[in-house]
């Protein structure tokens, strides 16, 4: 119930705090290329219940036409200009505090995974997610804004290396390792770039 409260206060707060860069950031993803702002995905919740997440437009439009649901990797050419800047600040997860707000996810949790998503792996196969070790574990609790795995590996580290962190995460979940994940995902945000992989 305590983590509940604390999700509503911070997001309601964070909705009123950040209403500006919503208005410029949405100005900046449409003077771009004209697309839509927002970018609507199903994503997988707590229990296994699918919901909608909410994101500020990233990549060019219809993005996943040709490749399906195949995450990002580093000089993506998928990504915008602007998209740039706000995966690497993670600004582009902003609208998820409606998300936090509603109970769909948490501020601190798993990263909510697609259904279907398929990682790719260093000899260029493709797997789907739910066949990774650690894939059910991860859904016992709410899927969160930021993490250990969302701090600590960039996005487009291995999912297998990703969901040790996200099991790490269940186990040890409490309020302090909350507040000291949510203040580090303010210093990154504020700096531009990912932790070192030392805890």
């Amino acid at each position: 119930m305590m983590k509940r409260a604390f999700d509503i206060a911070l997001s309601s707060c964070g909705l009123l705090v950040s209403a500006p860069l919503w208005a410029l950031f949405a100005l900046a993803v449409k003077l771009e290329d004209g697309g839509p702002v927002f970018f609507p995905q199903e994503r997988v919740g707590r229990g296994g219940r699918v919901f909608l997440a909410w994101k500020f437009r990233s990549m060019i439009p219809d993005a996943e036409r040709h490749t399906g649901a195949v995450q990002a990797t580093a000089g993506d050419p998928r990504v915008t200009t602007v998209g740039r800047f706000l995966r690497a600040t993670a600004m582009d997860e902003l609208p998820q505090l409606w998300n936090i707000l509603r109970g769909d996810m948490s501020f601190v949790g798993p990263r909510p995974l697609r259904p279907a998503e398929q990682d790719r792996t260093a000899d260029g196969r493709l797997l789907p997610l739910d066949q990774i070790p650690g894939y059910e574990e991860r859904h016992r609790v709410r899927p969160g804004l930021t993490g250990l795995a969302q701090v600590y590996a960039p996005r487009d580290a291995p999912r297998t290396e990703k969901f040790v962190l996200d099991l790490e995460y269940v186990r040890r979940a409490s309020l302090a390792l909350d507040l000291r994940l949510v203040l580090h995902s303010f210093w990154i945000t504020f700096r531009g770039r990912w932790e070192s992989p030392e805890r």
